[in-house]
């Protein structure tokens, strides 16, 4: 089978500002340390045409920020993705312009898809007879409930023929009327030997649609291999984790959470038989004074350059009157 994704030691990592002024303080000084977070850190795996994957982890672990990988909605911090197809993300109101009506919102995620206008014409009453919200369809996105929004997401994607299906959480606001339609159809796009990433909170579904799990653990590839394999090791996880009493869940999470905001030098600095600082007190006094200094040199400058620009304003709104 041809290979249709491939990750290599890819990693997500998400910087937190603390203030919106510190993102503009980082392009000026760069080496500014501001606290980070991975989302998922060194994940590699390659997935063949006509594999349905699974994807299942606790709350934070990282599986939408995989499925925004997956889609190309964001780009990796680090490591190599190769996506050998067009790709499309099936989520909660994802895409989706809350101030367009239904019509319009197909127009708009087939047009973003490539299709043209008489490929759209073609395709959008099959699109509505899917969605199957009715007059629902001419109003406004914002007026729609989750399980309509997932509706018509769902339905378009499905009907701009993608290569690979990335499905995140969308079947988990249907009823059971839809999830039938849904699982139709994923099931006639595994026939057309398509490559699907399903991620749900549902072993259920995971065991219906899929033929291989991947176990996605605090921003960590756990385990991937055969659905069967994989959902046993993981239905013991979740036994043992809600086994636990809630002060105990709660600073499992904090220490998982404190693990992922660890970078690539602090975690190999564990490791290491040498966990001593890298600066000395003074030396870290002494950096810590030249910060301020670079601080308050900044916003001197910052301060002349919105003077200077003001002051040359009215001297051209004073030339021209």
């Amino acid at each position: 089978m041809a290979l249709k994704v491939q990750f290599k030691n890819v990693s997500k990592k998400y910087v937190l500002y603390k203030k919106r002024s510190d993102k503009l303080l980082e392009i000026f000084f760069p080496k500014k340390k501001n606290e980070s977070f991975y989302a998922l850190r060194n994940i590699s795996f390659s997935v063949n045409e006509g594999e349905t994957i699974g994807v299942v982890g606790i709350n934070g672990s990282g599986k939408s920020t995989l499925s925004n990988l997956l889609s190309q909605v964001v780009p990796q911090t680090s490591g190599d993705i190769k996506i050998n197809g067009e790709t499309s993300l099936i989520a909660i109101s994802v895409g989706l312009n809350n101030n367009l009506n239904g019509l319009e919102n197909i127009e708009l995620k087939c047009l973003m898809h490539g299709l043209t206008k008489e490929e759209i014409k073609k395709i959008t009453p099959d699109i509505i007879e899917f969605a199957d919200i009715g007059k629902f369809i001419t109003q406004p996105v914002k007026n729609y409930s989750s399980g309509m929004k997932s509706r018509l997401g769902f339905a378009i994607s499905v009907h701009t023929n993608p290569d690979i299906l990335v499905v995140d959480e969308a079947l988990s606001v249907g009823d059971q009327t839809f999830y039938d339609k849904c699982l139709k159809k994923i099931n006639e796009f595994k026939e057309q030997g398509k490559t699907i990433f399903f991620i749900s909170h549902s072993l259920t579904q995971i065991r219906s649609v899929c033929n291989k799990v991947m176990w996605i653990h605090f921003g960590e590839l756990k385990q991937f291999g055969g659905t069967r394999v994989v959902l046993e090791k993981y239905k013991e996880f979740v036994k043992w984790f809600n086994g636990l009493t809630e002060e105990e869940k709660k600073q499992y999470k904090l220490d998982m959470l404190a693990n992922q905001a660890k970078d690539e030098y602090a975690l190999m600095n564990e490791k290491s038989e040498y966990n001593q600082p890298l600066y000395s007190l003074e030396q870290r006094t002494k950096r810590r004074e030249r910060k301020k200094e670079r601080r308050k040199t900044f916003k001197l400058y910052f301060q002349v350059g919105i003077l200077s620009m003001l002051s040359l304003f009215l001297a051209i709104l004073m030339f021209y009157t």
